[in-house]
């Protein structure tokens, strides 16, 4: 009874950690470095628009599947996308349609297209500078020991890889790269060919040959707002403010954004901030935000480790830490007892358990949005009971398999009922094997709580994930240290209590 009402309070937590307010605006954003700044321009220009309503942008939602279904479930009311992804990936035509036709067939989906922002941001290949000669993208496909290093969604996405490759009959075979490291991966020679995006700033700063798409296979990928039916209403001011950003955007504005976070290393926020002061009309009086302000500098990796959301991160990731253990607990030692008193059941529980872990992160969480009809905390939480299940269920079973057969005997010759052999005798017994898996499942999922942020539950991840869009290895270093000190803590607490588990056996003998 004690577990099921945990498992109830849990989840009710969780639903309500994950509730979208009705007064708040939610702008979301993918996890590039584009994709962050226009969220935030979309969360500034709102926020000025209408003081009274709140406005939070959920950042680095993961790929165009995550961000979507996020949308769909409501959980966010506008995001920047690409005319072509929405095209070509989300309504799967194999063919550019007209903006109508876009916006007819989204209708139903209580979903539309708005306010083209000026600038395309089309795919493209890219080389480094040199002397070989190639210029087309039809150059390739006489060149197989090139190393194609590409983003894990552009070879997957129709228009991207696989309809690349077939228009040029290219015979390579691409590894995946998160596009924050490809540039790097570029120049240190590891990779030859790389996708990009036509308004990265690293383009001109590395000096890279974009390879003419000689063919006409990209099509256009105008930035636009991919926004649900409903918002207009329920924000009239902040909506209309924001569909005066309709074609204030060029692409020139776009790359030097781009370069003011990825190469200056102005947050978001900031850069966001600059562009809409020298863009959009200010109130009589009212001072530039970019006036008298001192060029920016790069913060230093412990000015990034201690920034002011360091409390608020560490309190979100150890709640996911804690509530997921306890989750798994109430499920996985059940489970554990159940394959140790069932020998046909065993390898099935345990295999069930394994399986499970391999499934990746990204597939488990673009699947379980739509299940639970919402991002943030409850589908993070699901995952990580997930991968928390394994360790704790096998040595459950493990642990209750070592118990010595003569105590289960003399248990017996006592007469105890089994429920009572199982909590006075065995429990005891495999105690410090149980807890072993559990401080197992416990560190596993101190580091595997970073993915809560591709779907905006917070934690370690956002830090991560940033550090990921900017190949910014202080802002990586500043989510991934206080995760392993996190770790080193938690494994510290759990040997304690194994060692006072050790210790009760022999007190009581």
């Amino acid at each position: 009874m004690q577990g099921r009402l945990l498992v109830w309070l849990a989840l009710l937590w969780a639903g309500a950690a994950c509730a979208a307010p009705a007064d708040t605006l939610h702008v979301g954003s993918k996890r590039f470095t584009e994709s962050y700044i226009l969220g935030e321009v979309l969360t500034q220009t709102a926020a000025q628009a209408e003081p009274n309503a709140k406005v939070e942008h959920l950042q680095g939602l993961g790929n165009t599947a995550i961000v979507l279904a996020a949308l769909q479930a409501g959980r966010i009311d506008v995001y920047p996308e690409y005319l072509g992804t929405i095209d070509l990936e989300i309504l799967k035509h194999t063919q550019a349609a007209p903006l109508e036709q876009i916006r007819r067939e989204l209708a139903p989906m209580g979903l539309g297209v708005a306010a083209p922002l000026g600038f395309n941001n089309t795919y493209a290949l890219a080389m480094r500078g040199g002397a070989d000669g190639l210029t087309k993208l039809s150059e390739l496909a006489a060149q197989p020991r090139l190393r194609f290093g590409l983003s894990h969604e552009f070879i997957g996405r129709a228009d991207g890889w696989p309809g690349l490759a077939k228009r040029y009959g290219l015979p390579q075979r691409p590894e995946g790269l998160d596009h924050g490291i490809a540039y790097e991966a570029l120049m240190q020679r590891q990779v030859d060919v790389i996708d990009i995006y036509s308004t990265d700033a690293k383009i001109r700063q590395y000096g890279l040959r974009v390879l003419e798409d000689d063919r006409a296979y990209f099509a256009r990928y105008d930035a636009v707002l991919l926004y649900r039916l409903d918002a207009a209403q329920r924000f009239p001011a902040a909506w209309k403010a924001i569909t005066q950003l309709e074609g204030r955007i060029s692409a020139a504005d776009m790359i030097a954004m781009n370069a003011a976070a990825e190469i200056d290393g102005q947050n978001f926020a900031s850069v966001a901030r600059d562009w809409l002061a020298a863009h959009q009309p200010l109130a009589a009086g009212a001072p530039s935000a970019a006036a008298g302000q001192p060029a920016p500098v790069r913060e230093g990796l412990l000015a990034k480790i201690f920034d002011k959301d360091l409390w608020p991160l560490t309190r979100q990731h150890v709640t996911l830490v804690l509530v997921a253990v306890l989750l798994a607990c109430v499920v996985g030692i059940p489970l554990g007892v159940l394959a140790a008193a069932l020998p046909r059941l065993r390898q099935v529980v345990l295999g069930l358990t394994g399986v499970l872990q391999t499934v990746p992160s990204l597939a488990l969480l673009a699947l379980l949005i739509p299940l639970l009809g919402m991002i943030g905390t409850a589908p993070a939480l699901v995952a990580l009971v997930v991968y928390a299940l394994l360790p704790i269920v096998r040595n459950t079973c493990t642990g209750l398999l070592q118990v010595p057969a003569g105590l289960r005997l003399a248990a017996q010759a006592l007469g105890l009922r089994p429920m009572q052999r199982l909590l006075q005798v065995e429990l005891p017994l495999a105690l410090p094997v149980i807890l072993a898996g559990v401080k197992t499942a416990a560190v596993m999922s101190v580091g595997t709580a970073t993915i809560a942020a591709f779907i905006g539950a917070g934690g370690y991840g956002e830090r991560i994930t940033i550090g990921l869009a900017l190949n910014d290895n202080a802002m990586l270093l500043a989510g991934a240290i206080p995760a392993a000190l996190l770790a080193l803590l938690t494994q510290a607490a759990f040997e304690l209590l194994e060692r006072l588990a050790n210790r009760a056996p022999s007190q009581r003998m």
